[in-house]
């Protein structure tokens, strides 16, 4: 199959203006395709149109039996596979394409000002460019969109698929932000669920200087949700009566010789604080009492930049996991978006550029208030926060009340985006639960693959989960986390969606996923 074809000019295009997808001929929107150095660029123009996405196709003809593999748009949810042809089915920003000869590559370089997705027949390829200001066309007026760069890799015969898989991810991503130290450490969410307290912190801190005493590479004691106003809530950051010094907190933190970290919730804000044209002119399904900021307002980018400088430089936290901005702008998890990114009918404040460059600006923003603390980007599009953050959360929640959330998101996600570490970003496939309500030989596996498999770890450890058993197994896999070591890759990736053979650079392991009843129909957390 030669995909090269994709480096020229598409034999097909065309535009939605809101009633269908038209011919470009007499829709006021130009779409300009050019050779450049990363590969093809697609520029978009509609003076006096409002685009809501192109269209560009390529025939070739792709051989039977060819299988493929796709990315999410923010997070997986146990989703993620590798799959015949299915004509329909929207493959956000890449796609990995075995034709049974080699592993090839399409996809659009990150930090693109659209959202990209996909599809593939044996008829040839489509790539779908959603260009959207919110849920309607952008008004574009008389800019000239740099909407994104197509990418092709092809792989040779006899060529290492995961290797290949990771050369093209490589090439998505010209500059990757990366930590220049293995990351892991403690984060307390998947046992505490938001009760938790100045206490608890300082206890769960404590048993983890415990466990890693002597380790050069120090980890980190991450704060999660329920430290501001509710469990899950977002400004005014200003802590709470379980949480009353949040500066001091972090003080203590790093007394013991960890790294302090936090989770914000950086565009979601209490009422009646902000001007209402702050706000984001769409409904959303949030607690009582809070509304969702438009990151297209000036104005709110530098709240969201102040909120990060005052929490890493003025607080002292040195990690930073910021979350639900997805949700919070588009309005649906990733699960739901399949063509559609963002729900319909609503904009943007700023209805002159696009959801991607708002999006991007909303990073770009995190980035400049955190200065050189690391970030990790939970309920973000990875593809965008490229280049920006250190760390991308790839992964559904995991869970340390039900082991099928952990089974399905967590092994899933950590196979089918881990030719991503270190290429786009590291790969965090989300906490071990390590709780009495989640089967021990079960989380003894979660705990191995990620520790040995060379992405970042953090552990939720119950205090009243830990025997003798669990303390020995988490100090072992503390220590060989805290050391920089090969990445792992999964054996069977390409014909089971929970890989259980993997190559560690410590050797080969089979792990048995199954709870003693099999999977379960609904995935609870």
């Amino acid at each position: 199959m030669n995909l090269h074809r994709l480096a020229s000019t598409p034999d097909h295009l065309a535009v939605d203006l809101g009633e269908g997808e038209r011919p470009l001929a007499g829709s006021g929107v130009t779409v300009e395709t050019v050779a450049g150095a990363q590969g093809l660029r697609v520029i978009v123009s509609a003076p006096n149109a409002e685009p809501l996405s192109v269209r560009l196709r390529w025939h070739l003809a792709v051989p039977e039996g060819t299988r493929c593999l796709g990315d999410a748009w923010e997070r997986g949810y146990g989703d993620l596979e590798w799959r015949g042809l299915v004509p329909e089915r929207a493959m956000p920003w890449y796609m990995l394409i075995h034709d049974g000869n080699a592993l090839h590559g399409v996809g659009v370089v990150t930090a693109a000002n659209a959202f990209a997705f996909w599809q593939i027949d044996e008829a040839g390829i489509t790539l779908v460019l959603d260009v959207r200001s919110g849920g309607m066309g952008v008004r574009l007026g008389a800019r000239r969109l740099e909407a994104a760069t197509v990418v092709v890799r092809q792989g040779a015969p006899g060529e290492d698929e995961f290797s290949a898989a990771h050369a093209f991810c490589r090439a998505l991503c010209p500059a990757p932000r990366l930590p220049d130290h293995p990351v892991y450490g403690a984060n307390d969410w998947y046992y505490a669920y938001g009760e938790s307290s100045d206490a608890s912190i300082r206890h769960d801190a404590a048993i983890l200087a415990e466990l890693t005493r002597g380790l050069a590479n120090r980890p980190y004691a991450v704060v999660d949700g329920g430290w501001t106003g509710h469990h899950c809530a977002g400004g005014p950051w200003l802590g709470n009566a379980r949480f009353p010094d949040m500066p001091a907190l972090a003080r203590d933190i790093a007394a013991l010789d960890l790294r302090p970290g936090l989770w914000v919730r950086p565009i979601s804000h209490e009422c009646g604080q902000l001007p209402e044209t702050w706000t984001l002119q769409a409904k959303r399904d949030i607690p009582a009492g809070e509304l969702i900021l438009d990151p297209s307002v000036p104005e709110v980018l530098a709240l969201v930049e102040a909120m990060m400088r005052r929490v890493t430089a003025g607080w002292g936290y040195r990690l930073i996991k910021h979350d639900f901005t997805t949700y919070d702008l588009v309005g649906q998890w990733g699960f739901a978006m399949r063509h559609r990114p963002t729900q319909d009918g609503w904009r943007l404040r700023d209805d002159s550029r696009t959801t991607a460059e708002v999006v991007l600006d909303l990073y770009r923003a995190i980035r400049r208030g955190a200065g050189d603390a690391l970030i990790i980007g939970c309920n973000t599009i990875g593809h965008l926060s490229a280049g920006l953050f250190e760390l991308s959360r790839t992964g559904n929640d995991t869970s340390g009340r039900a082991w099928e959330a952990t089974r399905r998101n967590g092994v899933n996600t950590l196979a089918m985006r881990m030719p991503q570490h270190d290429a786009l970003h590291a790969v965090d496939a989300d906490c071990v639960g390590l709780t009495s309500r989640v089967d021990w030989r079960l989380t003894r596996q979660w705990l191995d693959v990620l520790a040995r498999s060379g992405t970042p770890l953090f552990v939720s450890a119950d205090p009243a989960a830990l025997g003798v058993e669990q303390r020995a197994a988490l100090t072992q896999a503390y220590a060989i986390a805290a050391t920089a070591r090969p990445v792992s890759r999964p054996l069977d990736w390409r014909h089971n969606s929970q890989p259980r053979r993997w190559r560690h650079a410590d050797g080969d392991a089979t792990y048995d996923w199954q709870a003693e009843g099999g999977a379960e129909a609904l995935c609870r957390w």
